[in-house]
């Protein structure tokens, strides 16, 4: 076996257990995984989301101490069902893998509780998530706007937001500039 295979090998067991090992943690809360991209992806219930999370930075095996990413998606114009989900990617600096864990979030009860409690780089990603999505982050200490004026009210990466917007240049900027 070529040195390349064995590293392949060696990756495609480590995912296999992780899953293994976070679903015979939270059997219920796990929706299901899937491998993307050669990354592993779990999928969990969003009332388990603070648990799991809390589980995966201080499990040794697992130890996600790093979150490098956090966004949301909106599948409006795909008819799925929740609408959104909030999209988290982990990196484990000690083990060096990544995690990918998605939860859906439905429309009608728009809100996660936040990470932010177990990682401080989630402060701006929850902010930024929240002033384009509209999704609410249980716990966030200040979900300020980072991008849009106080007065904007409307979420603007969300798939039924206008193209061109609103009108907010015409309202935001004073006339002749």
């Amino acid at each position: 076996m070529g040195v390349e295979s064995q590293k392949m090998n060696e990756q495609n067991t480590t995912r296999g257990l992780t899953a293994d090992h976070i679903k015979n943690a939270f059997s219920d809360a796990v929706l299901k995984t899937e491998i993307f991209r050669n990354q592993l992806v779990v999928f969990i219930q969003r009332e388990s989301l603070l648990e799991i999370m809390t589980w995966l930075k201080n499990d040794p095996i697992m130890y996600f101490d790093f979150l490098v990413d956090l966004t949301a998606v909106d599948y409006i114009q795909m008819n799925k069902s929740p609408r959104f989900q909030v999209v988290y990617n982990l990196r484990s600096m000690r083990h060096g893998h990544r995690l990918r864990v998605k939860v859906p979030v439905p429309e009608n009860d728009c809100r996660v509780d936040s990470v932010y409690p177990l990682w401080k780089s989630a402060n701006w990603m929850e902010r930024e998530a929240h002033e384009m999505y509209g999704i609410g982050f249980t716990g966030h200490p200040d979900l300020r706007r980072l991008l849009t004026p106080d007065t904007f009210s409307d979420y603007p990466l969300r798939k039924d937001y206008p193209l061109r917007g609103k009108g907010e240049r015409e309202l935001l900027l004073p006339e002749g500039s």
